[in-house]
């Protein structure tokens, strides 16, 4: 199992934390002149005896210029910073066998496909399943006005068409040893992706937890279209996890891939995260308070 640099954005630090004060939220990630935040695209490649498993795709290379400018995207590579870390890893796009989505959202999904300099749009891994929620592309699909900005149809039509797009159920083991855990509220059929290890599980959470900085079960992104529903996602997967020890993985922490799920010194529901392991994709001068404690 191995992180995955797909490159970075920067999205409003308010929107990132609902209705938590900026001055609370700001210590832990400090903001630019427009009110956003650095965070990660922090996909994860696990290798297993059946099959070479993609979590998450990043955002991709088919958005305009002022739509980068707006979230200050920096994924270059060939062709985009998702591909050229997989060649680092030694790790072709062919080499995947499966790509699992946690949701749809663009910088989740965008990097499935590809833009081709004549145009022209193709799944970006030739060869693999695409495995998505049948929920959650229903829910894509609705183009409602609430999260229509969330849900770009290049990013997931063009799957359908090339008949690599495998529907399932909430909740499906995808290969033995990657299954798909329901934790709703960001969307209603959000997935969080739990890898067996051989003697530890790691969850993947995906935007249930994007960063370090929303361990705490109230601190909860203002994009959630279901805010209670996250919040009893929350308590129920991270009282598990730390109840368990499960490793835990971070999509968007700008510093910190993982880290082992604790019990909250206060004791109660959540946990918090001890033995982080850094990736920092920022510069340190830019960083913020990064502690796991609740």
């Amino acid at each position: 199992m191995r992180a995955v640099d797909a490159g970075s954005l920067w999205l409003d630090g308010g929107a990132m934390f609902g209705v938590v004060p900026k001055p609370l939220w700001a210590r832990r990630a400090p903001a630019d002149e427009r009110n956003r935040i650095p965070l990660a695209m922090r996909c994860l490649l696990v290798e297993t005896d059946q099959a070479n498993v993609l979590i998450d795709m990043g955002l991709g290379n088919k958005e305009s210029d002022k739509f980068r400018s707006i979230y200050g995207v920096s994924n270059e590579g060939a062709p985009t910073r998702l591909e050229s870390s997989l060649s680092g890893l030694g790790v072709t796009p062919s080499d995947i066998d499966v790509v699992v989505a946690t949701h749809l959202h663009f910088d989740h999904a965008g990097g499935g496909t590809v833009r081709d300099p004549d145009g022209t749009v193709r799944p970006a891994f030739p060869r693999a399943r695409y495995v998505v929620c049948r929920g959650e592309y229903d829910f894509a699909r609705l183009d409602n006005e609430r999260v229509r900005a969330s849900y770009i149809p290049a990013n997931f039509e063009p799957l359908a068409a090339a008949g690599c797009l495998d529907l399932v159920e909430g909740g499906s083991e995808v290969v033995p040893g990657v299954r798909m855990e329901s934790t709703p509220g960001h969307t209603p059929h959000h997935h969080s992706i739990r890898v067996d290890l051989g003697g530890d599980e790691l969850l993947f959470l995906a935007d249930l937890v994007p960063t370090m900085a929303h361990l705490p079960l109230a601190w909860i992104m203002g994009y959630d279209v279901e805010p209670m529903v996250t919040l009893e996602s929350k308590r129920a997967i991270l009282t598990r996890a730390a109840a368990e020890g499960w490793w835990l993985a971070f999509e968007h922490d700008p510093f910190v891939a993982w880290g082992r799920a604790v019990a909250p010194p206060a004791g109660g529901p959540g946990c918090a995260v001890t033995d982080v392991r850094d990736q920092p994709l920022v510069p340190e001068a830019e960083r913020g308070e990064t502690t796991g404690v609740v």
